[in-house]
């Protein structure tokens, strides 16, 4: 993998993240980011990209639609050795995004409050959030991504001992807590909605 040069941060828990947003500036990493994750590190100031700047369309619907565009999940998801996707990135102006950090909307916590409601319920169900999880896990032959606070530490360590690079087994075992998360996740809401009167 090559040098970790543009990543995407949106998270629920904003512990530490400023703090790893300026480890990774200082880096040379180009920091995408969404709403009140994008003002808490700004505030910090480090240099950040609002996403709907990155994308040129805006957060709609009452955020339901953030993250959910071809410049993300291409960033994402193209192959940096398949000379096809190269090329239709570079057609379509879409960047490699090499480091994913993010965290999702705390929905058991919502659905455990006394008196929630459904449509409130519904409304803590994440979906770019996972979505991005996903799509980087399943790239993590080049993605790298953190879903957990705890990894921000050994990730940024590997970055320092490998010249702002981390290594394959980093990633996949990134990615393997990705798709635990998001398997333990799409169970709760199952799980809620099973028991849920409309």
């Amino acid at each position: 993998m090559s040098k970790i040069q543009q990543a995407i941060i949106s998270v629920t828990n904003k512990q530490g993240i400023a703090a790893f947003a300026q480890s990774i500036s200082d880096w040379g990493v180009n920091i995408l980011s969404t709403g009140g994750t994008a003002r808490v590190i700004r505030e910090a100031g480090v240099a950040v990209t609002d996403i709907s700047v990155y994308t040129g369309f805006p957060e709609m619907m009452d955020g339901r639609v953030k993250t959910l565009h071809p410049m993300v999940h291409g960033g994402l998801l193209g192959l940096r050795d398949n000379p096809d996707h190269v090329k239709m990135m570079e057609t379509h102006g879409i960047k490699p995004i090499d480091l994913v950090v993010v965290n999702l909307y705390q929905f058991e916590q919502t659905v455990a409050r006394e008196g929630v409601t459904l449509e409130e319920a519904i409304e803590n169900i994440d979906i770019g959030g996972p979505s991005m999880l996903r799509s980087s896990a399943k790239n993590f032959k080049y993605v790298t991504v953190i879903v957990d606070p705890e990894d921000y530490a050994p990730v940024l360590k590997e970055m320092r001992q490998s010249n702002g690079k981390t290594t394959l087994k980093t990633r996949f075992r990134l990615a393997k807590k990705v798709f635990r998360l998001t398997h333990e996740y799409d169970g709760a809401i199952s799980r809620y909605l099973e028991k849920a009167q409309l």
